[in-house]
């Protein structure tokens, strides 16, 4: 009997189960940027539950659904600042890109992360761009 490959985590940060698995599972984002990769994770995985429960409750929709008709690309961290185990704030800025019905398109964000009942949440963004790639 052979073990299971690895399986590589959608946020390009190595294997699932050592990086956004046991984020997804519940365990608390260390840092911001894992945070983010965790909820990029999320939207690939289409995991609305934890997308609600990383938002900040005074600023996410009302509603949070995953659209399940993007084929998504890939996760680009291109700068971080704060957001370390000591922090409470810090931001990441990223790129995410996805195809809708054949269109490749990107996502290019400042976002925002505070702490919030002792764990890394997600405040708001500043889009950069989202423009089709």
């Amino acid at each position: 009997m052979t073990a299971d490959a690895p399986v590589p985590c959608p946020c390009g940060g190595g294997v699932f189960d050592a990086c956004c698995g046991p984020i997804l599972a519940g365990a608390p984002a260390p840092t911001a940027e894992a945070l983010m990769r965790s909820r990029y994770t999320a939207f690939v995985r289409g995991d609305d539950a934890y997308l609600t429960f990383s938002w900040h409750p005074d600023a996410r929709p009302r509603d949070v659904h995953v659209a399940d008709d993007r084929r998504w690309l890939g996760l680009k961290i291109k700068a971080a600042s704060a957001g370390g185990e000591d922090d409470a704030m810090g931001t990441v800025e990223f790129v995410a890109r996805w195809k809708v019905g054949g269109r490749a398109e990107r996502l290019h964000e400042l976002s925002e992360f505070v702490r919030y009942e002792g764990r890394w949440v997600y405040l708001r963004g500043q889009q950069k761009k989202r423009t089709r790639a």
